[in-house]
């Protein structure tokens, strides 16, 4: 029997090699889209603000990039950053660091709270932005932040790290070539206990005090939306606390420690978000993409086996004993597309969040280069983040569904 249903899935097997999830494939073209280049005669001279999740990039090493100056509130970190990206000018804030004339772009690695106040100062200042996750934190922010992208005619992209992790470049690849049919279903998760530790620093709250687990949803939204370009229009929200003395008094009313939310797309598609905070949790960061005819199931943990389902049309039996089509289950061998023609040369390396943070460079600074919009522009980032603020909505009104505004348009 095992014999007859690897005959079967054969043909569907070689035409996933076939079609691009070999590393050659996307590697060829990317060396396209890297030809494009205006021959280096202009480099991006970007500041980066930020000194923690702002040092985690490899801005110095893009060939079409200079680092031209760093900033952060503290001067041990503003130190850090210009050790990491040999750069010997700083500035004391963000301010002072958008009067440089010299600088054509700003990196934001700022708390997540100032992410949309920052960005209008920078966009309005004339340079050119790319914003760590999430874009905003109310729809108010949200209408604020895409307004200003429109009539600065600037570039806005967001960080998301998501998108650009090693299984989502090959679950988009997947869904280009058609293999999984349709996808009738997806589910996320972003679980991350113990970031309690980061509430308070010397007895001081910090930002992340009580931050509500909803209020940072990309990391799973865009496991979809980057996927399918669908878009979440209605959302159901539910939260679960334990008036916890560490949840009291939270600057943002916070009540909840997890929270689930069930999306509906506009294809009429459901898709199950989780972000977790506290609890017997595996850190995880993954997606599920179920298909008529292929399914995808990420890792549970970083750098387990990757799952593939195929529907094999072939009758087997269930442990009740009845006639059932028996599909197969089989380990995905995950390329490393950092070592590819994805990325120039010297960004080859693996970097945070799984490969993303080269990815993040190369896509902002090629778009500046080419004139050519970001992959996470302002309006995918705002499909990315504004579901979850209807969601913890929802969630704080005990489930009720909500509609979630379209900022296409």
């Amino acid at each position: 029997m095992d014999e007859i249903i690897a005959n079967q899935v054969s043909n569907r097997r070689k035409f996933i090699v076939k079609t691009g999830l070999g590393v050659t494939a996307l590697a060829t073209a990317s060396q396209i889209s890297l030809a494009g280049r205006q021959n280096g005669s202009h480099k991006i001279r970007i500041g980066v603000v930020g000194g923690r999740f702002g040092a985690g990039f490899q801005f110095h090493e893009h060939p079409d990039c200079i680092v031209e100056a760093v900033s952060d509130l503290r001067t041990e970190r503003r130190e850090n950053l210009m050790k990491v990206y040999r750069c010997s000018k700083s500035y004391e804030s963000l301010e002072k660091l958008i009067l440089d004339t010299k600088i054509d772009a700003v990196f934001i690695a700022t708390p997540a709270p100032d992410h949309v106040r920052h960005v209008i100062m920078t966009l309005n200042a004339g340079k050119h932005v790319l914003c760590a996750v999430p874009a905003a934190m109310t729809i108010e922010e949200c209408y604020k932040l895409r307004d200003v992208v429109r009539n600065t005619g600037l570039t806005y992209m967001m960080a998301e790290t998501s998108f650009y992790r090693q299984n989502t470049i090959s679950v988009r690849k997947f869904h280009e070539e058609g293999l999984f049919g349709n996808i009738f279903s997806a589910a996320a998760e972003y679980n991350h206990p113990g970031l309690e530790s980061l509430w308070f620093e010397d007895g001081i709250p910090t930002w992340r005090h009580g931050f509500p687990p909803l209020l940072y949803p990309t990391h799973c939204t865009s496991f979809l939306i980057s996927v399918t370009g669908e878009r979440l229009i209605t959302v159901n929200g539910l939260g679960w606390g334990d008036n916890n003395t560490l949840l009291k008094n939270n600057p943002y009313n916070n009540p909840f420690w997890n929270e689930t939310a069930f999306f509906k797309t506009n294809k009429d598609h459901p898709f199950r978000v989780e972000v977790n905070w506290k609890g017997a949790l595996r850190s995880t960061e993954r997606g599920e993409w179920r298909g008529d005819k292929m399914s995808f199931f990420s890792a549970l943990s970083e750098g387990d086996d990757h799952t593939i389902v195929l529907v094999a049309d072939q009758v087997g039996t269930d442990s009740a004993g009845f006639q059932v089509n028996k599909n197969v289950t089989e380990k995905y061998t995950q390329p490393m597309w950092w070592q590819t023609g994805l990325l120039p040369e010297p960004l080859r390396h693996n970097t945070g969040h799984n490969g993303s943070h080269a990815f993040i460079t190369h896509e902002f600074i090629d778009s500046l280069i080419n004139n050519r919009r970001p992959t996470v522009n302002v309006y995918e980032a705002l499909a990315y983040t504004a579901p979850g603020i209807i969601a913890h909505q929802s969630a704080l009104r005990s489930g009720e569904c909500m509609n979630i505004p379209d900022f296409d348009n």
